[in-house]
């Protein structure tokens, strides 16, 4: 292996340090024996049918496919298309004040990015889609990520980093034109405000009348300001040190949650309804979007990414032990119909939006565009940022799946199924999967679903929609074998909660404080002073907007009639996408303008794939005829309800509550409209400009003039030898300075 040292300014030590590496034998062994075990473990969960199969093969066909995903695919999109250069200054370095720019070490920022993407959809939908089999969820979740994902979340923040850190809607705005960026500025911004109020719906869902769970979700908040702090004045650079004490201090949280909850005192303080933990949630969101980044958004993402992978190779860990047998089918009977009772929706397009994030998440765009590029040290880093992320997030999708479809059948779809449905009770869920459900093979009895509420220490588990109590149910279930026994079913349930409730709300705040760049870009174009994200009274009132208009949502979402994640979770899923093509158009379109049109497919086709699935899923839900599956059939059937002088309608009582679903309808049906509009003009324009480019050659693009780096940083999450050695460079070089 040759080694080369970059430099630059003649009196400082090398910026960078690039190792070429060489295929020896042991290197080619290694990568033959992962893809057979990838294609063992894919032989399997394709084929085998009438017989018990493991849990096991999942891990290994989706860990062995992340890996030649990320060491070939990744890098041929390096190779081909980013090319980072390490002599370069990222916008981090160009820009650092301390609060919205500042040089973040990469393992900080890989948790930083990791936990701001990593939100309710890989946790929720891979849940959801298991109703339709294991089959067709696994493949999309592992494939798409390898092929769309990451592809997506890699290439927007190396581009966005290469444009001084700016906004998905600004960058489109640059590079298609002023009306193309308006447009989709427009569309960003609504499909955001849906996006952030789903996610909160999934938390409240899980944390409310949860003393255990909020107590230790509020405990976090403290214990980031303290590493934040520990780490930028008390002992700065020391990020191990703070690690450890940040992850003791959360488990100490953890164990505290339990006490609380058994304290009559404590629990009745901690124990929310889901209006106040909305109220909370907005209070929390604003707050943090405010304040500068390295007081709560980064050491509070990098403290819960350690509880997030610990606890999803946990999961790993406890599934190979365990090995248990998958008792869902590759293919039900509801990938073939709309009847399914988590969702409505056949496996074209519905799993493939209902899935989300696991697989290929627009929001993730706005992450990468946002904080993330602001943060990052070096060009090098981001594919391990970018797309080694998103491999994280697809890896936590594929436990949160198996988590499911290890479940007992009939006490899966007690819990999924929305309450209408089962009435909310033991009894009213028993009647419904024996009776109703329609899927043969599949029930259970009262003493069944009792005895399980009992075993993980809940009043009632039936119609616990949202995804989440679903995992921890899944992930009790499997660990209690490898940990504590069947007396400790309750703990990791619980802890299985909280753990979900704070992945998602590290989302909530990351994700409002990328909804007030994207607000001060917009602004920015009619008023100079916005286009400074740090500008104190411009930061206040677009955060104050964002809030409101995804906290009204919210408000409407945990108040819904029908359950806010059965008539919205559809939408976020549909809009989350949507999203993803506006930022696969704005990359195919800046491919092109490279010069680089003949590798224009790699983003070019997650792009086609993406677009017929949305489009045909809006066209479903905006006019289909079927009241389950369609927002205006829903609206007007429940309109003409009204109109009759009726004051219920299925399991839908009184005036003001069908009033509601007819309010709620008529907002979603509207905003899948807009959201299909606005998306169809912006691909459109994006296409347009890209056969300009290949017409020409190539066209101007608006990436910032090269400035040469004054820093060193390595490369990869652990330092390789030679970085170690520059690295001691750089500390003999800066404690000569600081004698000088």
């Amino acid at each position: 292996m040759s080694v080369e040292y970059i430099k630059t300014e003649g009196d400082l030590p090398p910026v960078a340090v690039v190792e070429k590496p060489r295929w020896t034998p042991a290197k080619i062994v290694l990568w033959v024996a992962i893809a057979l075990i990838a294609g063992a473990g894919w032989s399997m969960i394709a084929f085998v049918r009438g017989e018990e199969l493991s849990a096991s093969w999942f891990v290994a066909a989706a860990v062995g496919s992340y890996l030649i995903g990320f060491r070939f695919y990744a890098k041929l999109i390096e190779w081909k298309i980013c090319r980072p250069n390490p002599k370069r200054a990222t916008p981090a370095e160009l820009n650092d004040n301390g609060r919205d720019f500042a040089p973040t070490d990469r393992r900080v920022l890989f948790g930083h990015h990791f936990a701001a993407i990593s939100g309710a959809g890989p946790l929720v939908g891979p849940i959801l889609a298991a109703q339709m089999g294991y089959l067709p969820g696994t493949l999309w979740i592992v494939f798409g990520v390898v092929l769309a994902g990451g592809v997506q979340d890699y290439m927007v923040l190396f581009f966005s980093m290469r444009r001084n850190g700016r906004s998905l809607g600004q960058m489109t705005r640059d590079e298609l034109g002023r009306t193309g960026g308006i447009i989709a500025s427009i569309g960003i911004i609504l499909i955001m405000v849906i996006l952030i109020a789903v996610l909160g719906v999934v938390i409240i869902n899980a944390l409310a009348e949860s003393p255990w769970g909020v107590f230790s979700i509020a405990m976090t908040i403290p214990i980031a300001v303290f590493m934040g702090i520990y780490m930028r004045y008390l002992r700065p650079g020391k990020v191990v040190e703070t690690s450890v004490i940040g992850i003791v201090l959360l488990v100490i949280a953890i164990i505290a949650g339990g006490w609380v909850h058994n304290s009559p005192f404590w629990s009745e303080i901690f124990h929310l309804d889901k209006v106040t933990l909305a109220w909370c949630l907005m209070i929390y969101g604003f707050l943090a979007a405010v304040l500068p980044v390295w007081v709560l958004l980064a050491p509070r993402d990098y403290l819960s990414t350690f509880m997030k992978i610990g606890t999803i190779v946990l999961l790993a860990v406890g599934i190979l032990i365990v090995n248990p047998t998958v008792q869902m089918p590759a293919l039900t009977e509801f990938a073939f119909n709309s009847a399914g009772p988590a969702f409505a929706g056949a496996l074209f397009p519905f799993l493939f939006i209902t899935i989300a994030c696991g697989a290929l998440s627009g929001f993730h765009a706005l992450i990468s565009s946002g904080t993330t590029p602001k943060l990052i040290e070096k060009e090098t880093q981001a594919r391990l940022i970018g797309y080694g992320g998103m491999l994280m997030e697809s890896f936590v999708a594929i436990m949160a799946l198996v988590a499911a479809i290890c479940l007992d059948k009939g006490l899966y779809f007690a819990m999924n199924a929305a309450e209408p449905l089962t009435g909310g009770t033991v009894q009213g869920a028993a009647d419904f999967i024996n009776n109703s459900l329609g899927m043969s093979g599949v029930e259970t009895s009262p003493e069944i679903l009792d005895q399980a509420a009992k075993d993980v220490g809940e009043e009632s588990i039936v119609s616990r929609t949202g995804g989440a109590p679903t995992l921890a149910m899944g992930m009790a279930h499997i660990l209690h074998n490898v940990f504590g026994g069947p007396a400790w079913m309750s703990f990791w349930y619980h802890f299985a909660v909280m753990f979900e409730a704070l992945f998602i709300l590290t989302t909530i705040d990351a994700g409002t404080r990328v909804a007030r760049f994207m607000l001060s870009d917009a602004l920015g174009n009619f008023s100079k002073k916005f286009r400074d994200p740090s500008w104190t009274p411009g930061a206040w009132l677009t955060t104050a907007i964002m809030v409101a208009a995804w906290g009204s949502i919210l408000l409407m979402g945990v108040t819904d009639p029908l359950g806010g994640i059965n008539t919205l979770f559809p939408l976020f899923g549909i809009s989350n996408q949507l999203l993803a093509a506006i930022a696969l158009a704005v990359v195919f379109a800046i491919v092109c303008k490279m010069g680089l049109a003949k590798w224009a497919w790699i983003p070019g086709i997650p792009l086609v794939w993406d677009l017929v699935v949305t489009m045909v899923a809006s066209w479903q839900k905006i006019f289909s005829s079927d009241p389950k599956l369609g927002y205006w059939a829903q609206h007007f059937a429940y309109k003409d309800a009204l109109a009759a002088g009726e004051t219920s309608m299925g399991n839908t009582e009184g005036i003001a509550a069908m009033s509601a679903v007819v309010r709620n309808t008529f907002v979603q049906g509207t905003l899948s409209i807009v959201f299909a509009l606005l998306v169809a003009m912006v691909v459109v324009m994006a296409v347009w400009k890209s056969i300009e480019a290949i017409k020409k050659g190539s066209l101007p693009t608006t990436e910032e003039p090269f400035v040469e780096t004054k820093m060193f940083a390595p490369a990869g999450l652990i330092a390789r030898k030679p970085e170690r050695e520059l690295q001691a460079q750089w500390d003999e070089h800066a404690a000569g300075r600081q004698k000088e």
